[in-house]
């Protein structure tokens, strides 16, 4: 499998970059699964399902599945910092490419995204992870820089240098335990 993450502030374009990558490598045949950092406590289940209601009874796990999908939701009854490398670990190792978005302080090569608009700095001056910077202000960008400098909103030119640079992008989990 082929792990890249996609780091930037808030507002940088990170989600949107995502959500039409994956349609891009899907079109060249590519199985693609997406790791998403969230903040605090999030939730993905709604009061009155069936799911949550187990859950808020206490349960530790819950899988639900159909014939379509499953989702396993986990409560962790201290604080469970978990690494990107150990969600990675629960993913199908049959996925060609997966996504990370956030965990951007993660040893994982990554794409900064970043705009000027948002007034934040960049980060690939400080990052020996990053390795391209993906933009839509690419002469605004502070620094100089020999880092690939794609454009965000080109989304197919961004999965076809993902393919063609694949092999760097390649992951074996016992390179980061």
């Amino acid at each position: 499998m082929n792990v890249v993450g996609f780091a930037g502030f808030s507002g940088a374009g990170k989600t949107t970059l995502v959500e039409r990558l994956i349609p891009a490598l899907r079109r060249k045949g590519l199985r693609v699964s997406v790791v998403k950092h969230a903040h605090h406590c999030f939730d993905i289940d709604h009061a009155g399902k069936d799911t949550y209601r187990h859950r808020e009874a206490g349960a530790f796990e819950v899988v639900v599945a159909s014939n379509q999908r499953l989702a396993l939701m986990r409560e962790f009854e201290q604080v469970a910092p978990l690494s990107v490398h150990q969600l990675i670990a629960e993913l199908d190792e049959g996925v060609d490419w997966v996504l990370v978005e956030g965990f951007k302080a993660s040893d994982l090569l990554k794409v900064e995204v970043w705009r000027a608009q948002t007034q934040q700095p960049a980060r690939y001056m400080d990052d020996e992870f990053i390795v391209a910077i993906a933009t839509d202000s690419p002469h605004q960008l502070p620094c100089a820089t020999l880092r690939p400098v794609l454009d965000l909103n080109d989304a197919e030119a961004l999965a076809h240098w993902l393919v063609a640079n694949q092999e760097r992008f390649d992951y074996r989990l016992e390179n980061f335990v």
